[in-house]
Formats: structure tokens, sequence, C-alpha cells
């Protein structure tokens, strides 16, 4: 059975015809009676009203299917930059992706970095250029900003007539009919005994071919590139061949004990929350008491189902290699083991960093607390949120990535918990790091019972290599459990630095210190930890960092003088423009502070002439006039008596 299901994941930079495709899969899979229509809102994975507003994926829409007696697992991801924290938990998921590329955009800033990233994952990926029958279309030039772009020599087995109209057609340029000699030649050299007996004059049979094709794509040896126009259905049957024949099957034991991933959290008006998983090895069946690793929690599975478009079917069981929606895991967030944890679980890939923070208010105050609540819930469905409840200040704050993912956000709070809220006071995300080294010391010794002493070097460290942590104090001085529980407090202390912001790039030794055999007990050191750290930083003093993004602008050449002083006056650098036929490729860095409206002004200015894309480029140095300063929410570990009264629990 096993071998009869692929798990795939389609993917691309927004707009480029992910939701039609899997439109067109439902429909030629006989799934639905016709393709849905995004401009219309009817379609089958577009389920929520923003998304049917809108016409764009916002969330990852789950839907299973056959085609050539193989049941398709597929997951529809959002293809706006903003909802690129859902790509990243789903690209743990999939054997297999169809990365889309329109033929008339061509490679996006956004397809750069999924393709970056399915590279590191080493994920299986099929190319397939789409809406080659629009006015525009170019499909010579895609393939060339592919190999340039993306760095990669994609295979071609396919090729078009008349592209740019609605007469295009595709001819095959592999199948048992017609082999083009470069792709055979490309395909047989890769294997010895296939070469040796094409050099004797033997040319193998289609299937070995074929085959062997087959192997290279699953070991991302190649990458096959396919045309179509999802709009017209045009391609598509090829393109579903391809999946069946060329992604991996999935792969599992269900004997084994269950280890699974939940990267996906839905909901259902009867049964409640939804995990959505998949089972790498062992099986979960209706019922089961289901240990999850993460929460440390026990709970019994209710139904076990898999979902088909506007509907479910209750399956009662589901086995490695599979995935499934799992009813009664109502602790269960995105990211959590369930069972025990083995090597086929991948680890993330980080896509992009989220550099806005806002803050959340109910329009009506009675509201607040419900408001709360809800957005944990969201934050459990989208940990990159990181939701922060400030409970002193009654301030809720959220990690976005842009303004469409917080205009999205007010929409699903009215709609699915109905409650008006608005995003205020948006800032970017600054960090500070030591600006030099320096020694930090704790003497946590009253009101006894408690005893723990220490001191910490505090020192810089290399841009993007966040917190480095190290002891030197030997078990004699400091008990092992409670060194342990120096580590452990060690992010937490860093949440807040002297200006308010997470401090990073850090490197911290534990180079003193001292327990008592009879007053210390483990909370003490994660108490005094704290304390620790934030006298070394006061006597190290910080320094702020802004993020940067990295931009790629093109635009008619009048317009190079114009857009240059732009950059300058935003602080940013740029690198020697790129020429030719009349317009230019401009590249180099930005402060985001500067330039967060900068792609509406580009375009107004322009007139609609010039594109811009940017990147999350990393952290840079600035001063605290370029910067923002905040003041430290909660009781400082600098005011050391109320903190240590209020960690002890002896004030609110």
């Amino acid at each position: 059975m096993q071998n009869l299901i692929r798990n795939i994941a389609i993917m691309a930079h927004a707009d480029a015809g992910k939701t039609t495709i899997t439109e067109q899969f439902l429909y030629f899979s006989g799934q639905t009676s016709r393709p849905g229509n995004v401009d219309k809102g009817t379609t089958q994975s577009d389920f929520l009203p923003v998304e049917k507003e809108r016409g764009i994926s916002v969330s990852s829409s789950h839907t299973s299917f056959h085609w050539s007696n193989t049941r398709i697992n597929l997951i529809d991801t959002p293809g706006h930059v903003d909802f690129s924290g859902d790509v990243e938990r789903i690209m743990r998921i999939p054997d297999g992706v169809v990365l889309v590329i329109s033929a008339v955009e061509g490679v996006q800033a956004h397809t750069e970095t999924l393709w970056n990233a399915l590279r590191i994952r080493q994920i299986p990926v099929i190319f397939f250029v789409n809406k080659i029958d629009r006015v525009g279309a170019d499909t010579a030039s895609v393939i060339f900003n592919i190999k340039k772009e993306l760095n990669v020599n994609p295979l071609v087995i396919q090729a078009t007539d008349n592209e740019g109209d609605n007469e295009v057609t595709i001819r095959n340029l592999w199948d048992k009919d017609f082999r083009h000699a470069e792709l055979l030649e490309h395909v047989i050299e890769r294997d010895e005994k296939l070469l040796n007996n094409y050099l004797e004059g033997k040319e193998p049979e289609f299937q070995e071919l074929d085959n062997q094709l087959a192997q290279l794509i699953k070991s991302c040896a190649v990458y096959p590139l396919l045309f179509g126009s999802a709009k017209t259905g045009l391609g598509i049957e090829a393109l579903l061949n391809a999946i069946v024949s060329y992604f991996p099957p999935s792969s599992g034991d269900p004997l084994k004990p269950l280890s699974a991933l939940v990267y996906g959290i839905g909901h259902d008006k009867i049964m409640g929350k939804i995990a959505y998983v998949r089972v790498f090895q062992g099986a979960i069946n209706n019922r089961d008491l289901v240990h999850n690793a993460t929460q440390e929690t026990e709970e019994k599975v209710t139904q076990v189902r898999r979902v088909f478009p506007g509907k479910y079917e209750d399956t009662g069981v589901v086995e490695a290699g599979d995935l499934a929606g799992i009813c009664g895991l109502r602790s269960a967030c995105v990211g959590d083991l369930l069972g025990i944890y083995t090597e086929d679980i991948p680890e993330m890939v980080k896509l992009r960093t989220p550099l806005i923070v806002v803050q959340v208010n109910a329009i009506n105050k009675k509201d607040y607390p419900a408001l709360a609540v809800s957005l944990q819930e969201l934050a459990a469905e989208d940990p990159a949120l990181e939701f922060e409840w400030l409970r002193e200040e009654s301030e809720l704050r959220v990690k976005i990535m842009g303004w469409i993912q917080m205009e999205v956000l007010e929409r699903i709070l009215a709609d699915r918990f109905g409650i008006e809220a608005k995003f205020e006071n948006p800032t970017v995300i600054y960090k500070e790091t030591p600006s030099s080294a320096a020694e930090g010391f704790v003497q946590y010794w009253m009101p006894k019972p408690c005893w723990a002493i220490m001191k910490f070097r505090i020192e810089p460290g290399e841009r993007g290599s966040g917190v480095v942590y190290q002891s030197t104090v030997t078990v004699n001085n400091i008990q092992q459990k409670y060194q342990s529980e120096v580590e452990r407090s060690i992010e937490g202390a860093l949440k807040q630095g002297l200006k308010g912001w997470e401090v990073t790039d850090i490197r911290i030794t534990l180079i003193e210190g001292e327990d008592h055999p009879m007053h210390s007990r483990a909370g003490d050191f994660a108490v005094a930890t704290p304390m620790g750290i934030m006298n070394g930083l006061v006597n190290s003093a910080t320094t702020l960092l802004e993020p940067i993004i990295r931009y790629k602008i093109d635009a008619s050449e009048d317009l190079l003088g114009l857009i240059t002083s732009d950059i300058t006056n935003m602080r940013g650098i740029f690198e020697s423009p790129e020429i030719q036929n009349g317009r230019f490729t401009l590249t180099g860095t930005l402060p985001l502070a500067t330039s967060l409206d900068y792609p509406v002004k580009l375009s107004s200015r322009s007139g609609g002439r010039a594109r811009i894309s940017t990147h999350f480029s990393g952290y840079r140095e600035c001063t605290d006039e370029q910067g923002v300063i905040r003041p430290y929410k909660g009781i400082s570990p600098l005011e050391t008596a109320k903190y240590i009264l209020k960690a002890r629990r002896a004030i609110q």
C-alpha cells in the first residue's frame, strides 16, 4: 500500500498559479466536476473567507486524490512571502515538490528562497512553467533565469510551440516514441552499465531509461522541467504522470513504534481541533492513547480522517508514510512530535524571519481577555507569530512578516473568533549586542533560604552567530544540576537587553561561582542568572542592530538617477547596475526601517515601470538615533530587590 502513496507539495511565488493547478488536479482525477476559479472564489483549497475574497492562499490546504492507481496527498502552500512560516513547516513533510514558475514573470524573489530551502532539504523537485498561453510568455528566458538565478540546469523534457497564444501546444521530448538525443545522453552518462551498452551501439529500452531518469530525480541529481497552462488544463495530465513516475513513494514501517510530526492545525465545528500529521513510523488508530513528546501529554484519538475536497473520510487508522487529520489532540501545536523521535523526521529550514512587531488591541475593551486567548490559539498554529502577553501592561504583541499578514490576521480574528481588533504601532524588530567584553557578577544569598553566586564573562560574538554559552566552572564549585539550570535560563535572560530588545551575537562564559550545600536550590540559579547577565551588559554596554534587506530593482534606464538617489537617502548601498535593452537591474542592501514603504513609493513614482523584490539579509549595527530604544517591559533584573520579590512571588 505504501508504494501507492505520493506525498507532495506545490510551492511558488504568489500568483504563479499554484491553487489553479491544485484545482485542475482535483478535476482531472475525478474528485470534482469542474475546476474552481481563484478570481471567483470557488476553489476547494482556498476555503477561508479572506482567501476567497482576496484570491490568495494565506494558509496551507490539504487534500487527497487518486491518479494511476496511486493516492496523492497534496499540500497547496501560500505563495505570498508574508506567510513563509507556513511553508517552512510544510517543507518537513513532502517527498517531492512541484515548484511553479510563471512563464511571464519568471524567477521571482520568493522562488529563489524556496529553491534554496528545497536544495538544503534535498527534496526532489519538478519545475512547472505555467501560463505559457499568456501574452508575454517567454519560456527560453525563464529557463535562462533558472540557470542564472537558481544555479541549476533543469532537464527540459518538453518543448512549446506558439507560446504566448491561446493556440500554444506542448511537444514531448522524452517518451517511448521520441527521445531527444541530448536528454538521452544526459540520462545514460550517469549509469555505467547503460553508458557501456550505448557506446557499444546498444540503445536501452525506453522503460529502462525512464527508470534511470526516475532514480536521478529521486536522488536530486536532476530536476525535470515541464510546461503548461493551469487555467486551460494544458500540461496537467503530463505533470500528474511525472509526479507518479518520478517522485519517490512514501516509506515507513507501520509495525515500528510511533513517530509522527504535527505540521498543521485545523478546526471543525463539531470535532474541534484537528492536528494534521505525517506518520514516519508506526500507526495511529481511533481511540489510541497518543504520547505527545513535545508537550509531555497523553491524549486519546477520537477520529482519524483523510481530507477530500469539501468533505472528509473517517479512515480509522493512518500508517507510516501517510498523512491524516487527527481529532482529540487538544494540546497539540504545530511542530509537536508524537511518539518517539527518529532520524526520518527532518529539521526545520528557515525561509524568512519576522521583522516587524505590532501591538494588538481589542476595539471593544471587554474583548481583551478573549483576544488574548484567540492570539494564543493562533500562535499555536503559527509559532512564528511569537505571541507575547504582557499582563502587567495589558499589552498583546505579535511578530509579523508584513502588512498583508497583519490585515489577514485582523480578518481571521473577526471571522473565526468574532473579535474586532486593530493592529497598531508597528515597529521594526531591532536587536542588541554587547559593545565590548566585560564581566557580570551576581551574589544572590538574601533573603534566605537561597544561595547562588556567579561571575560571567560577556563578549561580542560574530554577526549572525546568535548565543554561544559555555562554563569553565567545575562541579565541585557549582553542582551540574545547578549549572544545567543556568544554561536553561540564558535564553530568557536575553529576551530584553538594556535598550529593550533581544540580545544576540553574544558569547557568555560562566567563569566563577559557588553553591551552598544547605541553602542552594535549582531555582536560585534560575533567578540569579538574569541578574548576572544584565550586570554584565551594563558593564559592556550594548549596540543596536537593525534588520537589513537585500533588494533587486528592475526598471527603465531613465529612472536610474532617481532610484539611486532614493537608495542613498535611505542609507542604502547599491552595486554597479546591469543595463540592457533600455532597462537596468540594481542590487544592494537597505535598512528595513527606512524602506518599509518603498515598494509602494517606487511603483507610484515610476508609474508602474519599476519592480522591486527583497529578502532578509541579516542584522547590522546602527546608532541609537537611527534605531529605536524602548523601555524594559516588566521588572528588570537590574531592579534587584523588586525583581527578587517578583521571582519569589512575593509581589504580583
